[in-house]
């Protein structure tokens, strides 16, 4: 119990400033949601002019990330032609669209063929993963004295929450590559979870049986009193900080559209299994519940480097990666048509870079930035298209080459945003939303 003074005030000397941010204040009594809203990070905002063009469209965007890099020619870059000791075990299959193909292993993905264009002339200029995920998601090189936002939090600043939800959310964790850097927590994403496992819960957004919302009420007029005495003591720009996160916790406690939203089993069991009862597969069905409800940005992914494949390329693609990939993202793609929100949604497929054309001593494929591909449906695509190409190997873009800064601009462009658009830094630093990328016109 909290003790009082005769002014009914909370004394100042009962808790430690750091202590109490640390703890975190309603999780102190019981409300675990800073772990989203507070904790991740805590920095100060930009300024506050927006980078959003006048008549923006209200669009969402779901990024299905390869982490670890998935190979080009061994997924929508065939070389059937190729050498022998690069084309691989793999054959091509034809696709809904004439003359466009991919590899067998994905015949779901083949039948939606109408929907996404595939760009199969992206290059990068970075091949060490870590470094190489900083620079697909933010649009700039990593540097060890700035850390730059990822796409998901600059469309959170921009567009904001709608419907109480948050406006980025991550299935199932984060990487750090998916902050917010230098925009402050407040940008960060929420951590949804693993979506495919038995009685999924979005952790703390459902009270304790224990818990009604009129204790809760007393606890958030508790929480206010502590507050301000802090505030009286050490006005700093942390405490307003952490009192936004605390009321957007608070406020998504109490969301009933959150809930809907998150509520993936209330999905007919034949929904469920046409995605596939995966990780990846539960993440696209619970991907397009959220868009569905409002989120604005949103991240399914596998998990850590699961498509680096070093070794045991093609058994490890046939055996899980592919099948896995294949029945989420064609179903996902075939259920936001069905459902009228695929041009209100633009959906990105991709890793950080490709695979090498050579086959290495462990039948696997290693880094490769020079040429890979992503694929990209919805937003206003227009799908059935093939954009740019590689060599016999797929190893040199020959034709129509973009860069991960013509990628990060298309998207913010998609998304209503303008691009050229410079937020400054906390230390002064001018930062354009795209590094000098340009709009890739022919998608659209």
């Amino acid at each position: 119990m909290v003790a009082k003074c005769d002014c009914g005030q909370v004394p100042a000397g009962l808790f430690g400033r750091r202590d109490f941010i640390r703890i975190g204040s309603l999780g102190m009594f019981g409300l675990g949601l800073r772990d989203f809203f507070a904790m991740q990070a805590l920095g100060k905002e930009t300024p506050a002019h927006s980078a959003l063009k006048a008549g923006a469209p209200d669009r969402s965007v779901i990024l299905v990330w390869l982490s670890g890099g998935p190979p080009q020619m061994d997924t929508f870059d065939m070389k059937p032609d190729g050498p022998k000791e690069t084309r691989g075990t793999f054959k091509p299959i034809s696709t809904n669209v004439s003359g466009i193909q991919v590899c067998e292993h994905m015949p779901h993905t083949a039948r939606q063929a109408d929907k996404y264009a595939i760009i199969r002339s992206m290059t990068s200029r970075e091949a060490n993963h870590e470094r190489a995920i900083n620079y697909l998601l933010t649009g700039y090189l990593p540097l060890q004295t700035l850390e730059f936002p990822s796409m998901g939090s600059v469309i959170s600043k921009e567009h904001g929450p709608k419907n109480g939800l948050p406006p980025y959310v991550t299935v199932p964790n984060i990487f750090p590559s998916f902050g917010a850097g230098f925009l402050g927590g407040a940008y960060g994403p929420f951590i949804a979870g693993d979506p495919n496992v038995s009685g999924y819960k979005v952790r703390d957004l459902t009270l304790p049986t224990d818990i009604d919302w009129a204790r809760v009420n007393n606890r958030k007029w508790l929480l206010s009193q502590i507050d301000q005495q802090f505030k009286a003591i050490d006005a700093n720009d942390e405490f307003k900080t952490v009192d936004t996160f605390y009321e957007k916790a608070y406020d998504l406690m109490k969301s009933s559209v959150a809930k809907k939203a998150f509520d993936i089993e209330a999905e007919p069991e034949a929904v469920r299994n046409r995605y596939g009862r995966t990780p990846v597969g539960q993440g696209c069905l619970l991907a397009r519940r959220l868009v569905e409800n409002g989120v604005r940005f949103v991240t399914v992914s596998k998990g850590w480097l699961n498509w680096d494949t070093h070794g045991r390329n093609f058994t490890t693609l046939e055996k899980l990666l592919l099948p896995e990939l294949d029945m989420a993202y064609a179903a996902l793609l075939e259920d936001l048509h069905q459902r009228g929100l695929l041009e209100s949604t633009l959906v990105v497929l991709m890793g950080e870079f490709g695979r090498t054309p050579e086959v290495n001593s462990d039948a696997g494929r290693d880094h490769w930035s020079k040429a890979f591909t992503v694929v990209m449906a919805g937003g206003g695509v227009k799908g059935g298209q093939v954009l740019g190409a590689t060599d016999s190997k797929a190893a040199e873009v020959t034709k129509d080459p973009y860069q991960v800064e013509d990628l990060v601009a298309t998207i913010y462009d998609r998304v209503g945003l303008d691009f050229t658009h410079e937020y400054d830094t906390p230390g002064g630093r001018p930062v354009k939303l795209s590094n000098g990328g340009q709009v890739i016109s022919k998608l659209f």
